[in-house]
């Protein structure tokens, strides 16, 4: 098996090439820069330019499924024309790959799985979301799910299963929201945001890379949650890192207009409320291999902890 994948370098590409290497998948990925492209048997990298509709056809030689992550990060402030590369990212993306496709013989290829998100539900502290909800969050990244999800279902004129998975909060140390969360907490600053019972529907990034590939491999139509089992409160997740980090928690909630002064519009991301089911992709029969909080950020928080020790015992 051969996957094109878009975002490759990226947070979750870069762990889904690993499971892809884990299990010898070959890879072909999409980069915009051309620095970054390799020429391996297993890993082969060509060049596109989204904004300009540009491809290199011969990324899709071999190939059987593509996985598009393609995105310029939610994680900058909101202005005007950070709002505008946000959403044009996803939509160009989608729209040079469907245009491509339409040019070639697609018989060999047998899946098509995008990521979302779960900004798309609205903000609730107590409604429990599956994939049935009609409702959009009215807010900037409502709107932006919602127009990236309406370009994926174009996908569906192909022959080929379509697929959107909804990513939560990705717990890793190599990227993501995680690691802007640990640092105050180890520097004896941490805090939850606001009440603090915002429900954070989190996956750990292991997870998350196998979800993408179980749906390649099954070749599985719709829409899924991309979240762990078991949601919890901001209050409960900055707790679990305090105390895997051996640090204490006592300053005050954060204000929500503190946090606002400091990241405008974006601010919203820490303070918005999402619990989510995982139910729809278990019962496919899928199976994670970390389903509560306290494992997940075990997992990821203390190997990096140890090789901060290590580092330090070697070099300080």
């Amino acid at each position: 098996m051969r996957i094109l994948i878009t975002g490759a370098t990226g947070l979750i590409g870069s762990a889904i090439v690993q499971k892809c290497r884990e299990n010898n998948i070959d890879v072909n990925y999409l980069s915009t820069q051309k620095q970054k492209l390799t020429q391996e048997n297993d890993l082969k990298g060509f060049y596109w330019n989204p904004r300009k509709g540009e491809i290199d056809m011969a990324c899709f030689d071999g190939v059987s499924a593509v996985i598009n992550l393609a995105g310029s990060s939610i994680s900058q402030r909101w202005t005007r024309s950070n709002k505008k590369k946000i959403l044009s990212s996803r939509i160009d993306s989608l729209r040079t790959l469907r245009s491509a496709l339409e040019k070639i013989n697609t018989e060999e290829i047998t899946s098509f799985v995008s990521a979302s998100a779960i900004g798309i539900y609205p903000h609730s502290f107590d409604h429990y979301y599956t994939e049935d909800e009609k409702d959009v969050d009215d807010s900037f990244l409502g709107e932006v799910v919602a127009k990236w999800e309406q370009e994926i279902q174009e996908f569906s004129q192909f022959s080929f299963s379509v697929a959107t998975l909804r990513v939560g909060l990705v717990l890793s140390m190599e990227g993501g929201a995680l690691p802007a969360l640990v640092r105050p907490v180890k520097a004896y600053v941490g805090a939850a945001f606001g009440s603090g019972e915002q429900w954070q529907s989190w996956i750990h990034i292991d997870d998350l890379a196998r979800q993408f590939l179980f749906i390649v491999e099954h070749s599985i139509d719709g829409v899924f949650n991309g979240v762990a089992p078991n949601p919890v409160t901001n209050n409960r997740l900055v707790k679990e890192i305090a105390e895997i980090l051996n640090r204490p928690l006592f300053l005050p909630n954060i204000p929500r207009g503190l946090m606002r002064l400091i990241l405008g519009e974006m601010s919203l991301l820490l303070f918005v409320s999402q619990r989510v089911s995982s139910k729809k992709i278990e019962e496919e029969g899928f199976e994670f291999y970390y389903k509560n909080i306290c494992s997940a950020l075990q997992n990821v928080i203390l190997p990096e902890e140890e090789e901060s020790d290590i580092y330090h015992k070697e070099f300080v």
